[in-house]
């Protein structure tokens, strides 16, 4: 397996004519840096689940084109027995590897409309070079379309900021709260969220900004329990020195609270006017599951803009960051997504490397609860749209609500 020591952030390496497949092993992050070999349906169900690779755009991305390499191989292999009804069988075994994220889902059943409508090929018609090559298309578009609708999402995102902030006629150093990761690690590159942060600090940091206000400082929460926001966006930040100061879950009151009364933190004071965050699926009327605790953020935001902050230019926009792919519209509300719940020992052990002046050393689980104990541990929670300011997709128009309180979420 390939293995490297220099930092990246490039999670996803598609060979396009080796048709090879190479993802990012995110569990060994920050500490060692290995790519995984991903040759079959099975290696990619296996990695989605182990959360190897992680985030909804990549996990699409790598679905997809697993069946790419998966596919591929069987026509190298000179077998011809494999019928459209055999992959979609596998397909639809991908899909559950993570029944939350919805992008998954979307860029497989894609895949599968692609093969049966287009086409018109029958479910015991057999797989063959034409079959393999609307796969091919469809994933490649899949990856470079992520990518560059990241980079939209990210200025798309700055622009909201810039007009809210100048609305409210607000100057001065700002800070930003996120959750989870959902950078390049969580994409094809750039990220969602972090893309939006990345791309703000690029242009509003104190050297760069030609406006009245600056960003200052950026805070990552921990997010428990499989810690991605103290792995991985640290990790980010850190590659592109985004001035930063990891927080945990349970510390974001105390920090809003702390900035609001001018109080610095590690030096800084910047007060916090946004949080932004990913999603794994955005419903018809707005709600959005994402990691579990963004709802906790989300009602912070909510109890410091209806009570503290009322009336002043203080109030803190709640983002979400995502693109269409993300969004389902054939879900009506919040209620209707299943929230996938992992293993106890997630939250009951952890699992990381030795540290010493040597080094890097081998890696132990060590337990941090009492032993046989009942656990709950969903992987999501779901933010109620009445609590969200502003949905940021590639699309030009940032989605916000109308005079009713709803949003108005389109194809």
């Amino acid at each position: 397996m390939p293995e490297h020591t220099e930092k990246t952030l490039q999670a996803i390496k598609f060979d396009k004519n080796a048709k090879t497949l190479d993802i990012l092993d995110q569990l060994l992050l920050p500490y060692s840096t290995h790519y995984i070999s991903i040759k079959t349906i099975e290696d990619a169900f296996q990695a989605i689940k182990l959360m190897q690779v992680r985030g909804a755009p990549a996990i699409a991305i790598v679905g997809a084109f697993a069946v790419v390499v998966d596919t591929y191989s069987y026509l190298q292999s000179g077998k011809k027995d494999k019928t459209i009804k055999d992959l979609f069988k596998s397909i639809d075994y991908l899909i559950t590897s993570r029944p939350t994220a919805v992008n998954l889902s979307n860029a497989l059943n894609d895949i599968k409309d692609l093969i049966s409508k287009k086409h018109g090929l029958e479910e015991t018609s057999v797989v063959d070079e034409a079959v393999f090559e609307l796969i091919y298309n469809y994933s490649v578009a899949l990856f470079e379309d992520d990518l560059a609708n990241n980079f939209k999402i990210g200025d798309n995102g700055l622009n909201y900021i810039k007009e809210t902030l100048k609305s409210e006629g607000f100057k001065g150093p700002f800070s930003i709260v996120t959750i989870c990761n959902t950078g390049s690690l969580a994409t094809s590159g750039h990220g969602t969220a972090l893309g939006i942060i990345r791309s703000t600090y690029n242009k509003l940091k104190q050297s760069e900004s030609k406006e009245d206000f600056y960003l200052e400082h950026v805070y990552p929460c921990e997010t428990r329990p499989y810690n991605q926001g103290a792995k991985l966006t640290t990790y980010e930040l850190n590659y592109e020195q985004i001035p930063f100061t990891l927080i945990c879950d349970n510390m974001v009151s105390s920090l809003v609270n702390t900035l609001s009364d001018k109080k610095a933190i590690k030096q800084i004071a910047a007060p916090v006017k946004f949080i932004i965050v990913g999603a794994d699926r955005v419903v018809k009327n707005g709600d959005t599951a994402n990691k579990i605790g963004t709802f906790q953020l989300s009602t912070i935001a909510n109890y410091f803009n209806t009570n503290k902050f009322e009336g002043t230019t203080n109030k803190i926009k709640f983002i979400v960051a995502a693109p269409r792919t993300t969004i389902d519209l054939n879900t009506k509300s919040g209620d209707d997504i299943v929230i996938e719940e992992r293993p106890a020992n997630e939250l009951t052990t952890l699992r990381g490397p030795v540290l010493s002046e040597n080094g890097v050393g081998e890696k132990y689980t060590v337990g941090i609860a009492t032993p046989g104990i009942s656990v709950w541990n969903p992987a999501f929670d779901v933010t109620p749209h009445q609590l969200i300011d502003a949905i940021v997709t590639e699309e030009t128009t940032v989605y916000t609500k109308n005079s009713e309180g709803e949003f108005v979420l389109t194809k």
